[in-house]
């Protein structure tokens, strides 16, 4: 059950960060500068932490789990910006895939630390 609801949440977060980049312009004040690489940062950071536990049902070392989980996510991140390329009113940008990427590679670094850490019972 665990591992159907960790794929279903992968799939449906990856749908809806489809969506969101489906729409002309999204209806958030910029506060400060650099908030859109912020907000694909939390997006990524959000999605690494879903594919690390959608991906830890079929990978077993830490390593190569945070290597396929960051993959996976920074592909998305690729297709998400290409895909974007094809919206009015939206344009790709390498610095958002840099900072998709970045926050994915935050949330395995987090991950793999925590991974096979000791659990208080």
């Amino acid at each position: 059950m665990v591992k159907f609801f960790d794929i279903t949440a992968l799939i449906f977060y990856c749908a809806l960060i489809y969506w969101l980049s489906d729409q002309p312009s999204l209806p958030l004040p910029m506060i400060f500068t650099f908030q859109d690489k912020f907000e694909h940062f939390s997006a990524y950071f959000i999605m690494g932490i879903l594919a690390w536990r959608s991906f830890r049902h079929i990978v077993k070392p830490a390593l190569i789990l945070a290597i396929v989980s960051l993959v996976f996510c920074s592909l998305h991140g690729i297709a998400d910006e290409w895909h974007q390329s094809f919206v009015e009113g939206r344009s790709p940008d390498v610095l958002d895939w840099v900072a998709d990427t970045l926050g994915a590679s935050v949330a395995m670094l987090a991950l793999s630390r925590f991974y096979n850490r000791p659990r208080l019972v």
